[in-house]
């Protein structure tokens, strides 16, 4: 079983920011290339919680469709998604994926 503690530091070499939220106090937010993604400890060690957004703030903006376009949103504040934030937050997801799931 991973030590979420170890796994906090793994992700933290890794070149990610650890931060906490008080909107979420049972999760961690780590943080990289303006992408936010939610972790929580459960007994089979760190998870995601839900799918990783665009930092708007100190809130996550989560992607949404809106009309024809893709859009990272919080509360009324919008963000377009580009090719090129879509494409972090792909690679930070895919990264972070792979840092949860070593010892496992």
């Amino acid at each position: 079983m991973p030590d979420p503690a170890e796994q906090l530091q793994r992700i933290y070499l890794a070149g990610f920011q650890l931060e906490t939220f008080e909107r979420f106090p049972k999760a961690i937010g780590v943080v990289r290339e303006n992408v936010i993604a939610l972790l929580e400890a459960t007994p089979e060690g760190l998870r995601m919680i839900g799918t990783p957004g665009w930092r708007m703030g100190e809130a996550v903006g989560v992607l949404i469709q809106m009309g024809s376009r893709q859009v990272f949103q919080h509360k009324s504040e919008v963000v377009e998604a580009t090719p090129e934030r879509l494409e972090a937050v792909r690679r930070v997801r895919e990264e972070l994926e792979g840092l949860l799931a070593e010892n496992r």
